[in-house]
């Protein structure tokens, strides 16, 4: 695919539906590079269909490697919320021929694998989170 050709579709992606920033669609075409090299990797080199669940995970994983604790932050700035406005992205480069699908490829595919920002956001919590100090005054230990 020419650069100029998904350029095209991006663009005529958003002049139908501005809902995602133009980042995103970009972002997600990195990411079925990323998932499509990982799953030839595992297949002995040979090329086969990204299943929704697979791009998924590698969307997650690419987030994760190149925006770390940032990743759920840009997602918030691309307007994406879920895996179900991942799934929207694809079948709208879909409909401009810019992505393929097999005939059993549905946006079902794409419901919820995962709650997008706190998988984004888990890497980077506390391992242990802080307990909140008590509010009652400590006990002297003695009894009457």
């Amino acid at each position: 695919m020419q650069p100029t050709q998904f350029m095209d579709a991006v663009k005529a992606v958003i002049a139908r539906d501005p809902k995602y920033d133009v980042g995103a669609y970009y972002f997600l075409k990195d990411a079925l590079d990323f998932t499509v090299k990982r799953v030839m990797e595992n297949n002995d080199g040979e090329h086969r269909h990204v299943a929704a669940s697979e791009l998924l995970i590698g969307f997650r994983d690419l987030a994760l490697q190149e925006f770390g604790p940032m990743a759920s932050t840009m997602m918030d700035e691309w307007r994406l919320h879920s895996c179900t406005d991942i799934g929207t992205m694809v079948f709208q480069l879909i409909e401009e021929g810019v992505f393929g699908k097999q005939d059993s490829d549905t946006m079902e595919d794409f419901a919820e694998l995962f709650p997008l920002k706190e998988t984004l956001d888990a890497p980077f919590l506390p391992k242990n989170p802080v307990r909140q100090a008590s509010t009652k005054a400590p006990s002297s230990g003695i009894s009457s």
